[in-house]
């Protein structure tokens, strides 16, 4: 099985060509069109039974049109990151521009065909044959925090394993989502005739998206969003592969690596502005070391803020709880904002190239337990290691999804990992090397905690089946 990689980057230009003379973004395509605006619908049931078709097929198909269509994404993301990633900033209007591009790139590495697999046992009683089968159409929803790199996963992941996907963008990322669904679409339908292989609704609604959960023709959910959409997903009378909230800590020891340390934290919390769900939210460090590292953070791209400052970002960042014992009410509008701004909006001005924003705080401060997204730290003390490692487990609140350790201490690494349990557990380095980025590994935008299958990948949206043969096919 083979793929031509000149035709594929033909079909790509030539698509991009048309996107380009129909006027740009979001317009309709000038091309005939085919069961939708090349899978954009403004109807759920319309979207299902056109993703449902399309599954039969993509399984009537070849194995080399499915690896094509996977490569076209790669390709369409990879070739035309810049123009997508600027269209996401534009419409989201939160990240970093470099970052958003970024992301796009990383779909290349996203594993697809090649982590499918088939076992075999043979003996006195014949051949039995397990293969790993699709469920059919995933319904799938994505995040307003990386619209378009979410979707191209889910896409690369669930067709690779012969699924098909109707998608329920966040309302806040549906544009460039819709975009690149058509994108996508019309390349894979030019070059191998296979129609509407992701379809996604237009104008997402909660309504919609309840529609997709209780669907006949969905079997399958695959959920990446905050809280509520999390808890949606697990009432629905269906299996879902659920990625949840995260707050994940780090702790940093008296025999850490500073200088690694500090540049690990600013490269990770500082990832498109802290969007990212496994990022650096919160740092416990121990008294010994804790005035070195913060001088530390200074010099890889960090600015810290004084106490009152820091109380000043805090009033403004959050609202206190509507109810007794509540969490404290995040302000949604400083969300994935620029470090500068941020600073700009107390009377702070940082030096170009600031990154991070990050202060010493106690643990009341609303910074620590809630998982704000905003490219700012909080640091607090700890009396040693295993005081850290206790507020740390505090602080992720048992979501079980990431947590990071600076130390050269084995036992205190083993430690922290037992106590912890998270999905993702990264030692001496930034986040996204859990995720192949700096790390060994492969990538997804979909880490699913709350139901165990962690880091997804084609053989996460597949179902066991066994075929026996009896007295025959062994041949030794």
């Amino acid at each position: 099985m083979q793929t031509t990689e000149e035709a594929i980057r033909s079909v790509v230009q030539e698509v991009l060509s048309q996107l380009n003379n129909r006027g740009g973004y979001g317009s309709a395509s000038s091309t005939p069109q085919h069961d939708g605006d090349w899978g954009v619908f403004s109807c759920v049931d319309q979207a299902v039974a056109a993703a449902n078709d399309a599954q039969k097929q993509l399984l009537n198909s070849s194995l080399e049109n499915r690896a094509k269509a996977l490569e076209i994404v790669r390709q369409i993301c990879d070739t035309q990151a810049e123009e997508l990633g600027r269209m996401e900033l534009e419409e989201t209007k939160i990240g970093r521009l470099d970052h958003k591009i970024e992301k796009l790139h990383l779909i290349k590495s996203i594993p697809g065909m090649e982590f499918m697999k088939t076992e075999a046992v043979s003996g006195d009683n014949g051949v039995s044959l397990t293969e790993y089968a699709p469920f059919g159409v995933i319904g799938a929803i994505t995040p307003v925090t990386h619209s378009l790199p979410t979707l191209a996963c889910n896409f690369i992941n669930m067709v690779a394993s012969g699924n098909t996907l109707v998608v329920n963008p966040h309302p806040g990322g549906a544009k460039i989502a819709c975009e690149g669904v058509r994108r996508f679409n019309q390349a894979i339908y030019q070059a191998t005739g296979l129609q509407n292989l992701v379809t996604i609704l237009g104008t997402p609604t909660l309504e919609s998206a309840d529609a997709i959960f209780n669907h006949r023709g969905v079997p399958l959910l695959c959920v990446t969003g905050g809280p509520g959409v999390a808890r949606a997903a697990l009432a629905a009378k269906k299996r879902a592969i659920v990625a949840g909230p995260g707050n994940p800590p780090v702790v940093v020891d008296e025999t850490a690596d500073l200088e690694n340390a500090a540049k690990s934290i600013i490269i990770g919390a500082a990832y498109d502005n802290n969007l990212l769900c496994i990022g650096e939210k919160e740092v416990f460090a121990v008294d010994s070391i804790f005035n070195e590292l913060m001088s530390a953070m200074g010099r890889h791209g960090g600015y810290q803020l004084n106490d009152q400052q820091v109380a000043q970002l805090t009033s403004l960042a959050f609202s206190p709880p509507t109810e007794p014992g509540g969490h404290a009410v995040l302000n949604r509008d400083l969300i994935g904002k620029d470090a500068s701004v941020l600073a700009g909006m107390i009377g702070v001005s940082v030096p170009a190239g600031t990154q991070l924003l990050y202060g010493e705080t106690d643990t009341n401060n609303p910074f620590v337990p809630e998982e704000q997204m905003m490219p700012f730290v909080p640091f607090i003390r700890c009396r040693n290691a295993d005081h850290g490692i206790e507020l740390a487990k505090e602080f992720e609140h048992g979501f079980r999804h990431t947590s990071m350790i600076h130390s050269r201490n084995i036992e205190t690494i083993t430690k922290m990992g037992r106590i912890m349990d998270t999905t993702l557990f990264v030692q001496n380095g930034p986040c996204g090397a859990a995720l192949g980025n700096g790390g060994e590994g492969y990538g997804s935008f979909s880490i699913a905690t709350p139901t165990g299958e962690g880091v997804t990948n084609p053989m996460t949206f597949t179902r066991f089946r066994r075929s026996t043969t009896v007295g025959h096919f062994r041949v030794i």
